[in-house]
């Protein structure tokens, strides 16, 4: 029992500073970003095996972890409170061509990440094409292009 408690609470505690780290985290990862992983996932599997590294014991967190995960899912896609307050929500960062600055700050971007999104999704080379730049809750950014002229 020891297992799914230490399991169940590590799960927990790694989605609460993985959500308030921000969803830009997810979406782009730099070399300390990996390295920051790299201990987080050693110092959580110490967490959460304790001094027990038996075959059976991880058997035990493993399935705990897929549980904890997919009991979630479930809730998630029954109330959208709880959705919204584990996944977030969209941020517009851009829209109608002018930059949301209070948005971007929250959200730890500069213009530099929307003219790279707008430059690989739509060929776009400048704001002043861009309708529209949405931080999904993925981390992606999701960049609408002003409508052209006919004429």
């Amino acid at each position: 029992m020891d297992s799914v408690i230490r399991g169940v609470t590590i799960y927990a505690i790694l989605l609460l500073i993985t959500r308030l780290s921000g969803r830009r985290t997810l979406a782009q990862s730099t070399p300390f970003d990996f390295v920051l992983l790299l201990i987080i996932a050693e110092t959580t599997q110490q967490a959460l095996l304790g001094d027990d590294f038996s075959l059976v014991n991880a058997l035990i967190l493993i399935l705990t972890l897929f549980s904890v995960d997919i009991l979630l899912s479930y809730v998630k896609r029954n109330s959208r409170h709880v959705a919204l307050w584990l996944d977030g929500a969209p941020t517009v960062l851009l829209s109608g061509g002018k930059i949301d600055e209070h948005a971007m700050r929250r959200a730890r971007m500069g213009i530099g990440d929307i003219l790279e999104a707008a430059r690989q999704q739509q060929g776009l080379r400048s704001l002043d094409e861009i309708e529209a730049a949405v931080l999904e809750i993925s981390g992606g950014i999701s960049i609408i292009p002003k409508a052209k002229d006919k004429g």
